[in-house]
This record gives C-alpha cells, sequence and structure tokens, in this order.
C-alpha cells in the first residue's frame, strides 16, 4: 500500500524540485499524517527505486536524509524504519487517486479584524554609543550575511532595467498593497521548490523584511489579555511586538531539541493559548533546530487545541549537517500557521523583501493593514528580485555563499577553541550564521563587550536574550555572528576579544 501511495503522490509532485526531495517530502507526510507508524519499515532502496522508476541513489539520499532528520532510524542488516521515538498519530483519511494532501484555504484560527482600526507606536529602541571610544575596527554581530558577495550588481542591474524600461511609470505610481505580482508569482514556485509549499501567490504578502510580517500576523490574532507562548531564551523585537498588542506572554524554555513540548502541552489542558511564536530552524539566539518528534507533536496540539502558529524562518537556507529541515508550514494542511520569512539573511540585511504565506483571507487582511502603515513595497525593487529569482541568480548565490559560510563556520570555530578555549564553551551549529556560547565562571559578558570596545572590537554584551527575571544569568551568554567576516577579519576580531579578556583577568 504504501508503495501505490508513493508511486500516486510522486507523480504529482512539483516537477522542478529535485527528486529527492519530493520523496523526502511524501514520506514525511505519510508519517505525519499516520500513514506511516513510528516502528514501520519502509520499502527496501532498490524495491522502492524500482517502483518509482528512480535511480537508486535517489532512494539512498532520500533515507539518508530522513535519518538525518530524525524521522526514520536506519537498522544495520534490517531496512530503514520510521523513527520508534515519533508520536502515533491517528491516520487520517487520504484519497487513494489523488493522496496529495490538500491545504485548507481557510483558517483554523479566529481573526481579529483591524483593518480600519491599527494602533501606532513609536520606536523604543535606542543606540548606546560611548563616548571617547577609538573607530570600531571589527564588529562580530548577530549573524548577518556579508553584503560583499551578495548579487548586488545583478540586482542593480534589473533596478536600473526596470527603471528605464517602457514600464518604468507604471511601477514608479502606486502598486498593489500584496506586493509585486510577478515577484508573488516567482516567490510561490521558490518556496514550493525549495521549501515544500504548496501555495500560489494569492497567499503570499510581500512585506518589509520578517519584522513586518510578524507586527501584521499579531494585529490579526492578539487582543489585550491573549496568551501567547514564546520561547526562552528568544527574540526580543518579536516579543515587544506582542506586548505593544497586549499580550500576556508565557516563556517556553528552549533545550537542545528546541522548545519544551511537554511544558506546551500541560499548559494547554490548563488553558491554550491564542498563538506560539516559534523559530523551529536555527532558533534565534541559541541556534538549534526543533526535533522532528516535537515538530509532530506541535502540530498536533495545534489541532486539538486550535492555537495559532506564527512561524518564523527567517534563517533557512544556511544548514550544513544536512539539506534544511523543511518549514512546519509544508505540513500544515489545516490552516493553522502563518509562516514569515525575508531575503534578508540570504541577501543582505539591507534589501528589505520580506513574506508572509497564509490563507487567502488572512493574507488579504494583512494587506490591508499595510496599506495603513507603508501603503505599498518599492515596485522597481520588488521586480528587480522577481527578475533574480526567475533567472536563478538568487539561487546560484545562496549556492556559492552556503560554500563560503561553512568555511567561515569551520574557521571561527577553530579560533575559538584555539584562542579562547579557556574562556568560552560552544557547540558547533548545525546551521545558521551564529554561535551561540557560554563564558566561564565570574566572567560578565557586559565587562568583556564594553573592555573590547575600548580596544576596537564590537561584541555581544549578554543582554537581549532573556526575558523572566528569574531565568538564567543572560550574562554569561553571547550570539557569535560569524558569517559576516572573512578570515583575517575574524582572526584579527578574535585577538582583540582574547586581549580584552586577558586584560579582565589580569584586574
Amino acid at each position: 500500500m504504501i508503495k501505490k501511495l508513493l508511486e500516486i503522490s510522486f507523480k504529482k509532485c512539483d516537477e522542478h524540485s529535485p527528486l529527492y526531495r519530493q520523496l523526502e517530502s511524501q514520506i514525511i507526510q505519510l508519517i505525519c499524517h499516520g500513514i506511516l507508524k513510528p516502528g514501520q519499515a519502509l520499502p527496501p532502496s532498490r524495491e522502492l527505486a524500482l517502483s518509482l522508476q528512480l535511480n537508486r541513489k535517489t532512494v539512498v539520499t532520500t533515507y539518508e536524509e530522513l535519518d538525518a532528520q530524525g524521522w526514520v532510524e536506519t537498522r544495520e542488516r534490517s531496512g530503514v524504519y520510521v523513527s520508534r521515538h515519533l508520536p502515533n498519530t491517528s491516520a487520517r483519511a487520504i484519497n487513494q487517486q489523488s493522496p496529495k494532501l490538500i491545504r485548507s484555504r481557510q483558517p483554523a484560527y479566529p481573526l481579529i479584524n483591524r483593518s480600519s482600526d491599527v494602533a501606532t507606536s513609536t520606536d523604543q529602541s535606542a543606540q548606546n554609543n560611548v563616548s571617547g571610544m577609538p573607530a570600531l575596527l571589527y564588529k562580530i554581530d548577530d549573524g548577518f550575511p556579508d553584503p560583499r558577495i551578495a548579487p548586488i550588481e545583478e540586482l542593480v542591474r534589473e533596478y536600473r532595467r526596470f527603471g528605464k524600461g517602457r514600464l518604468a511609470n507604471q511601477f514608479l505610481t502606486y502598486g498593489p498593497e500584496h506586493g509585486s505580482y510577478r515577484l508573488r508569482v516567482e516567490l510561490a514556485d521558490f518556496l514550493n521548490r525549495t521549501r515544500g509549499l504548496q501555495i500560489t501567490e494569492k497567499e503570499i504578502l510581500i512585506t518589509k523584511g520578517t519584522q513586518m510580517a510578524i507586527y501584521l500576523a499579531t494585529q490579526l490574532l492578539i487582543r489585550p489579555g491573549d496568551s501567547v507562548f514564546v520561547p526562552e531564551p528568544g527574540y526580543k523585537d518579536a516579543n515587544q511586538t506582542f506586548k505593544l498588542a497586549g499580550a500576556n506572554l508565557t516563556f517556553i524554555p528552549v533545550d537542545k531539541e528546541g522548545m519544551d513540548l511537554d511544558m506546551i502541552e500541560q499548559l494547554c489542558k490548563k488553558k491554550a493559548p491564542k498563538m506560539i511564536y516559534i523559530i523551529p530552524h536555527h532558533h534565534r539566539p541559541t541556534t538549534v533546530t526543533l526535533s522532528a518528534e516535537r515538530r509532530m507533536r506541535l502540530l498536533n496540539l495545534a489541532r486539538k487545541y486550535r492555537f495559532a502558529l506564527l512561524e518564523d524562518d527567517y534563517d533557512f537556507d544556511y544548514h550544513f549537517s544536512s539539506s534544511p529541515l523543511l518549514p512546519l508550514a509544508s505540513l500544515d494542511t489545516d490552516g493553522h500557521i502563518i509562516y514569515v520569512g525575508s531575503f534578508c539573511k540570504s541577501i543582505a540585511p539591507g534589501v528589505r523583501i520580506g513574506f508572509m504565506v497564509a490563507p487567502e483571507v488572512v493574507i488579504n487582511e494583512a494587506a490591508a493593514i499595510r496599506k495603513l502603515i507603508d501603503r505599498q513595497g518599492e515596485q522597481l525593487l520588488e521586480e528587480a528580485t522577481a527578475e533574480l529569482l526567475s533567472a536563478g541568480d538568487i539561487s546560484r548565490h545562496i549556492k556559492k555563499s552556503h560554500k563560503v559560510y561553512q568555511e567561515r563556520l569551520e574557521n571561527t570555530c577553530r579560533l575559538l577553541r584555539e584562542q579562547l578555549g579557556e574562556y568560552l564553551t560552544f557547540d558547533k551549529p548545525n546551521g545558521g550564521l551564529a554561535i551561540w556560547a557560554t563564558y566561564g565562571k565570574n566572567i560578565s559578558a557586559k565587562a568583556v563587550a564594553l573592555n573590547a570596545e575600548k580596544l576596537g572590537l564590537k561584541i555581544s554584551d549578554g543582554s537581549n536574550y532573556f526575558f523572566q527575571p528569574d531565568s538564567t544569568p543572560p550574562n554569561d551568554y553571547i550570539r557569535i555572528g560569524y558569517s559576516s567576516l572573512n578570515e583575517t577579519e575574524m582572526a584579527g576580531a578574535i585577538d582583540i576579544w582574547k586581549q580584552a579578556l586577558t586584560s579582565l583577568k589580569a584586574k
């Protein structure tokens, strides 16, 4: 039966997506919807390859990816089995003639219509400039891409071409608040191909980065007094956005497998939240990835308790231990998830192209609010980005930068161990553009940061990670962005960092 279902569904997959990713997606769908049970054997690779008319290496690669992500387990001299650690889900009805699961066109959560009554706020952030400091030589940031390797020339070329072309006047006047139609079409194809989504342009809103998308989703869902579960440690700007809407935040601990689903489940039994904000891929700031078992449990809880999931996939492309894990939204057929992301990490932070993916009715409501706060995006930039997506420039850049950043990660980890091993500890992340590290006893991240800045290095001071008064003291933890500095620059930065630590120790 399993082979038959895969045969039918595999034929209906996106022909532009790599074959092993198509097969991977179909098997995960069957697991999540209870067709494949924990401990159940999968067909042998030769047998499945013959059935699907694929090269056996394609099936082997699929099984290896599923194993690396925790969906299956390989038993020596026995075969490949669905992981026994996954929750047992009741089988859901599936059409034998068309087993590809239908994505809900309606949300599974109630909306708040704030289209005509949007509260405004002022930016509460401020930069702390310390007088008398020397000019900075280096900055170790929060995990930003290197704009020097971004496809800026290609983007500028297309920007100028559209600005001078016969359609220039059209792009320089008011346009759709949803964003460029062509960009939404190209982006839908890109997300379907790379992230396993099943969407059309009608389910996409173009935003100014991920933060705008988070704000819009919050305005649609949260009333004063509503409960929102957020990770701890977590992302400050998201938490502030929820508080601005009047939400009551419940902080959920994050360990090496992601947010604590046991705590979430216990809290839901008492009172379910209105929304859970989650970064399942390269969680910010810890860089951990939500395990396959917890992904399934979270989706099951969303179905049972009917809360919304706001999935922030700010940093999808750079995963190094395997292919990037498909987002939760790729498994959401019930309309529980609002999926947000951007090109700010894959291209450059200053290229403010973000997106929200949700059922069409949600997108239309969000577009109405976006129209009030920003009217629309910049059409020339959106059209130029659409052209780069269509021509494959962005995909080629991601492939090139993936290699560059992986080499920088290896180099940074080596330097940290060699130069700062006595001062801090860390685990090499499986992906993302930052490293999560802990200082040793009696070392204050704030004191180190202040001392380093006097020497010309800007680094994290350990703040903005933990938000509960009784949380683990935040000064011991730092997030180290490694991707925006080349090898020479990182060596210079870590040398200054070591000087800052050594001088503090001497005191």
